[in-house]
């Protein structure tokens, strides 16, 4: 009789929004007992060091270069892994579930019937704001936040009616991977009907040594973020409670005052 091959078991790991302190203790004890760690692009590689060091680490990254790991080919790795009898680790940026394919790779191994766990993370979206000390929620100015990426299979072309929505909706709006669709964003909010003085502010690499901030309004968002020299990977956060930022720069003690990001640029 055929011998049923051994299953083993895939983690799909958030690992935060860039800083390595930013990761769980969970996500740690799975790192620590992987045999298989497939690896995301906007995973910090400084975490690679809580793994054994006979783990086998595979970049399954998405550049905005282009250059990519087809999903299709993720899925079937982690599938091929785990039916080797491995321990599997996919590591991605931020949440598994916050627009990084984690459930597409759910459904994978769910329908392949292989054993795994979803272990939540730190998105840049909660985090890339709270690092421009925005509040994405404020009990009297804004009562619910919406995320949106504007890097995904459908494009911010994809949105087509929703413009309209968004400008309705209130509240506070953060747009994930704005960086290179900036100028549309700002052309369809304010065709939407947003206020061109809305505040609004960029974050570059949130929570990194290099983050970078620029805090404006929607009308001179586009020029604002040119002039600082803003790059990959950028987020936008939109709403009243941009605005409260000011009242609250945090008062550091001396050796936090050491280790804080860099100045925010305020326009």
């Amino acid at each position: 009789m055929e011998k049923t091959p051994p299953v083993g078991f895939v983690a799909l790991v958030g690992a935060g929004p860039g800083d390595p302190e930013l990761i769980t203790l969970k996500a740690v004890r799975h790192l620590a007992r992987a045999d298989v760690v497939l690896c995301d692009a906007l995973a910090n590689p400084a975490l690679l060091a809580h793994c054994r060091e006979d783990a086998r680490v595979l970049d399954v990254g998405k550049l905005a270069d282009g250059r990519h790991t087809p999903q299709e080919v993720t899925n079937r790795l982690l599938i091929e892994e785990a039916r080797a009898g491995h321990y599997v680790v996919r590591l991605k940026g931020g949440d598994p579930f916050v627009f990084g394919r984690g459930g597409e790779e759910a459904i994978a191994l769910t329908e392949a019937r292989v054993p795994h766990e979803v272990v939540p993370g730190i998105s840049s979206a909660l985090a890339g704001p709270a690092a421009a000390h925005v509040p994405v929620t404020h009990r009297a100015i804004a009562q619910h936040v919406t995320i949106v990426t504007a890097s995904s299979a459908f494009d911010v072309e994809g949105l087509a009616d929703k413009w309209s929505l968004l400008a309705e909706a209130g509240g506070t709006l953060v747009f994930l991977m704005a960086r290179k669709k900036l100028g549309l964003i700002q052309d369809r909010l304010l065709a939407a009907g947003v206020d061109p003085a809305m505040p609004c502010a960029m974050v570059q690499s949130a929570t990194l040594p290099e983050e970078k901030i620029v805090h404006s309004r929607l009308a001179h968002i586009v020029d604002d973020v040119e002039a600082a020299g803003l790059g990959t990977p950028a987020l936008l956060v939109l709403g009243q409670a941009v605005g409260l930022a000011d009242s609250m720069t945090p008062i550091l003690s001396t050796v936090a005052a050491a280790e804080a990001a860099p100045e925010a640029i305020h326009v």
